[in-house]
């Protein structure tokens, strides 16, 4: 799948595209609806289906200083566009520019000049132009006004409530990955570069993959049951300690995956850890013969979470 952007240029094989637009972080199932919309026209009207994402988030350029709260990384929803088949993702990088542009200057000299859609399907919660003034209704009459179809998605429920980023996160802080998993319909899962530690877990029989947080919402503190999938597109069940580690000094953040039966060398390679499910919550041992007990009852639980046998 091609990853474009304005200043980049859109290729002309995608100018007469129907474009999903929207933030997307998460591709939770409201996201999916919108998508699997403009990729149902596209296919019907033979244009492309393009998936319009911001990065970085708008929230990020008027509050720089907010806690990270990402539920995906742009390599994560390429992956998520790519498997739900549109053609391109377009990533607008948002900044000064596009946070001060009217509502219908996004429409003619954006969505229908530089990019040259055909049509463009958000969600019916979706805000647009300086002050978020825009919405869908303003959209389609736009639309209409500059050639351009405009088409919105109703929402999507989960008990009664519209599925949203931040219901999700919510979910994560609470340590809640069942109700995670439901919204965005796989398992929340972290991407990173294994780093280097301090070998700790591989002195006590437990040999870890550690990967930073970055950018990521920071689930609840904890024990987790994991699946792993590898660089190489293998997936490898196991246990991570996601937290502080208060039993080893000082405090450092890190989610910390060891793989069930796993025995090769994992640094400086790119993987991504499911969170499939809570076990519990972090806490300091006062010796290193607890804290192993505990990590092979961890383990045991995550065999049973995962249906492993021993």
């Amino acid at each position: 799948m091609q990853r474009v952007t304005l200043a980049g240029g859109i290729p002309e094989a995608l100018r007469g595209s129907i474009v999903a637009l929207g933030n997307f972080d998460g591709f939770h199932l409201g996201h999916q609806a919108v998508v699997r919309r403009a990729i149902d026209r596209a296919f019907h009207e033979r244009r492309p289906a393009v998936v319009a994402t911001f990065d970085p988030h708008p929230v990020i350029f008027f509050k720089p200083d907010v806690p990270p709260f990402r539920l995906t990384t742009l390599d994560q929803r390429q992956a998520l566009f790519d498997h739900a088949g549109a053609d391109a993702m377009l990533v607008f990088e948002f900044g000064a520019a596009l946070a001060s542009m009217d509502a219908e200057a996004f429409v003619a000299e954006v969505l229908v000049g530089q990019i040259g859609a055909a049509g463009v399907i958000t969600g019916d919660d979706f805000s647009f132009g300086k002050g978020r003034t825009g919405d869908p209704a303003l959209l389609r009459a736009l639309g209409e006004r500059h050639g351009l179809a405009a088409e919105a998605v109703p929402q999507v429920l989960l008990e009664g409530q519209r599925i949203s980023s931040g219901r999700i996160r919510e979910a994560l802080v609470g340590g809640d990955t069942g109700t995670a998993t439901h919204m965005l319909s796989r398992d929340f899962a972290i991407e990173g570069v294994v780093q280097r530690g301090d070998a700790r877990g591989r002195e006590l029989g437990f040999p870890t993959a550690n990967v930073t947080l970055g950018d990521y919402q920071r689930p609840r503190y904890g024990v987790y049951a994991v699946r792993v999938t590898l660089d190489d597109g293998t997936e490898h069940p196991g246990v991570a300690n996601l937290g502080v580690r208060p039993t080893f000094q000082p405090p450092h953040e890190l989610l910390e995956a060891y793989l069930f039966g796993f025995d090769g060398d994992l640094y400086g390679r790119r993987i991504e850890v499911a969170l499939h499910a809570y076990i519990r919550e972090e806490r300091k041992f006062g010796d290193l013969d607890g804290l192993v007990a505990q990590m092979r009852e961890d383990e045991a639980a995550a065999r049973r979470l995962l249906l492993i046998s021993d």
